[in-house]
């Protein structure tokens, strides 16, 4: 009698210890009893369920990396490149994961890989590159519609990889060095048009006073002199210019 009492207690302890499950906190469970959903969203802790039964799916709630592997995808341009993506989301609606959709991680990851190459297809391939945050807010909008319905929210959708053709990076290249040539040239060609209209200013004012070019001849020769290892030849001019600073030195006084 002992024995069966013993055997009786075994089974009740197993028993229970098969109906005792413990949710983690980043885990919501859905209790399904003889098949049919019984209780939704089972918060953490130590939970008690009938065995054989009842049936806990448990969920994780943490945000999921998903790389979307590189692809090659034909831009609207007739442009051949390889694209690499990632995607974070994560289950807020674990009962609609669980009913919903048998493999949540490679649906997303199925439907992630076909709107990138979708919407990266129907782009130019000067807007892949330069406008990128619009293209991932595009394809993420495109996600959170699609996956709603299997309780997932979608939080990021990055391009993370694009690889152009070695031919195109070279044309690129040439294209770039071109056009820092051409700035080059146009600030030089600025500079020249400055330079003139100065110049000309100051033939205005040396036409208008022509002591002015005697003047400045003078203080040619003063900095030239500053070395003291020049030699310095007087051109017949020169005479000319001293006796036109006299004149106007007199001018000036009177």
């Amino acid at each position: 009698m002992s024995i069966l009492i013993v055997i009786v207690l075994i089974i009740i302890a197993v028993i229970f210890i098969k109906g005792v499950r413990i949710i983690n906190q980043y885990e919501k469970g859905v209790v399904f009893r003889l098949g049919r959903v019984r209780e939704k969203n089972k918060e953490p802790g130590l939970r008690v369920i009938i065995p054989i039964v009842d049936q806990l799916k448990k969920i994780s709630l943490r945000t999921i990396t998903l790389p979307v592997e590189s692809q090659k995808i034909i831009t609207s341009d007739n442009v051949s490149i390889d694209v690499a993506a990632v995607a974070y989301y994560q289950v807020v609606d674990p009962t609609k994961a669980i009913i919903e959709i048998e493999n949540v991680s490679s649906a997303i990851y199925q439907i992630a890989q076909t709107t990138v190459r979708n919407v990266v297809g129907q782009s130019m391939l000067d807007e892949v590159l330069s406008q990128t945050s619009s293209i991932n807010e595009k394809i993420k909008s495109i996600l959170e519609v699609s996956t709603e319905k299997w309780g997932l929210y979608v939080g990021m959708v990055e391009l993370k990889d694009i690889q152009l053709p070695d031919t195109l990076q070279r044309a690129m290249a040439k294209q770039a060095e071109a056009e820092r040539e051409k700035r080059a040239k146009v600030i030089a060609a600025e500079g020249e048009q400055l330079s003139a209209a100065k110049l000309g200013e100051a033939a205005d004012i040396i036409a208008a006073h022509p002591i002015a070019l005697q003047l400045r001849n003078l203080q040619v020769l003063s900095d030239i002199a500053v070395e003291k290892n020049s030699t310095i030849i007087f051109p017949s001019q020169f005479l000319d210019t001293i006796d036109s600073v006299k004149k106007f030195m007199s001018k000036e006084n009177s």
